[in-house]
């Protein structure tokens, strides 16, 4: 929900080492890596081909970004959050705001909008930014 300063990065990053370094499902250390994008995005990546990630490991991830929500004082969960680019820079807003950004003329159907429900490498690599016509929110507001 904002822009990370360094020191908060730098913090966040060992954070998130620390806990990948333990991170395991079914007594198995996932291989596992991450990285913080335009200071506000932090996409972890688990080697499946390795060792699925379940669902108690992925509780565990879950519970240990809230706890880094709570210390760091962001937003990284809240599903009511959108994040679209604007002139290259990252711009995260409520999802109240989408209709007036589109009544606006701010945004449109051919911006990018990050995808958050990606759950795979080449999501990642192929769809993590897409048109606004290409997600959920072409129903929210492209259909009215």
């Amino acid at each position: 929900d904002k822009v990370l300063d360094e020191p908060t990065e730098t913090n966040l990053k060992k954070d998130i080492q620390n806990f990948l370094l333990g991170w395991s499902a079914h007594g198995t250390k996932l291989s596992s890596s991450f990285e913080i994008l335009n200071h506000q995005i932090i996409v972890i990546k688990a080697d499946e081909a390795q060792c699925r990630a379940g669902g108690c490991s992925i509780d565990t991830q879950i519970n240990s970004i809230k706890e880094l929500e709570k210390k760091y004082a962001i937003s990284l969960l809240n599903r009511l959050l959108v994040a679209y680019k604007k002139e290259d820079k990252l711009v995260v807003t409520p999802l109240s705001n989408i209709d007036s950004l589109f009544s606006q003329g701010l945004i449109n159907e051919n911006t990018l909008i990050v995808d958050t429900s990606i759950s795979s490498e080449e999501e990642y690599n192929h769809s993590f930014e897409k048109p606004l016509k290409e997600t959920w929110l072409n129903n929210h507001v492209l259909q009215k």
